[in-house]
């Protein structure tokens, strides 16, 4: 079982969050949250790649507040500045593993967590590595062909949210700038690894998944 931590963030501020400790030498990993907030099913996550040799600490994006149905998460995450939790608050928990001993880090997320990594890997420079997990930002929000580290992503065929469209764009973005990246595609629905959610719970797919996402954070981080 983790614990609820404050950090540092770089412009001075205090933010809450969860970690998920493992040893002194583990490489550490910051973990974005879905829509839903910092509930017991992403802190059972941080928990569980706790449990594969990692230190892992998820923000507190919403604050301590957390969304039961659709219409809450979508009001929580619409009121969500992006860009300063994939920069201040992404930055002031890598900070925080950094000084827990953590040397290698990466950034994940799920959902809306995954664009958060990608936008955190393409405007940080504390990360090795970037997983995404059925969420991409808006072309508005920063060009991919800007990332300098391996990034893995996991993707829904049937996903109403992040389409395939979209992710073959993103795809075909990234190769043509040389970007280190592995793109695993499930025949499953969006937030396919969370047995909550949306009820779109693949077991197949989500271990399939994971077990992609552990092998490569040990690649990437060297641990």
């Amino acid at each position: 079982m983790g614990t609820s931590i404050l950090f540092t963030r770089p412009d001075g501020k205090t933010a809450p969050g969860y970690l998920a400790d493992a040893d002194g030498t583990a490489p550490g990993v910051v973990m974005f949250e879905e829509w839903w907030g910092l509930n017991e099913q992403i802190k059972e996550t941080a928990d569980r790649l706790a449990s594969e040799g990692f230190r892992v600490v998820v923000p507190d994006l919403y604050r301590g507040q957390v969304a039961d149905t659709r219409e809450r998460a979508g009001h929580l995450s619409q009121g969500l500045d992006f860009g300063d939790a994939a920069t201040q608050d992404a930055r002031g928990a890598a900070a925080h593993l950094q000084q827990l001993g953590s040397k290698n880090l990466a950034v994940m997320g799920f959902c809306m967590g995954g664009a958060l990594a990608m936008l955190a890997a393409m405007h940080d420079r504390e990360f090795d590595a970037a997983v995404t997990w059925y969420g991409y930002p808006p072309p508005e929000a920063g060009d991919p062909a800007s990332i300098a580290i391996p990034l893995q992503g996991h993707w829904a065929k049937h996903d109403e949210f992040f389409n395939a469209d979209g992710v073959d764009a993103l795809d075909k973005k990234l190769k043509a700038a040389n970007v280190a990246h592995e793109f695993h595609r499930y025949d499953a629905k969006h937030g396919f690894y969370n047995p909550e959610g949306l009820g779109n719970y693949d077991r197949e797919a989500a271990e399939s998944a994971w077990r992609r996402t552990v092998e490569f954070l040990h690649r990437t981080l060297g641990a």
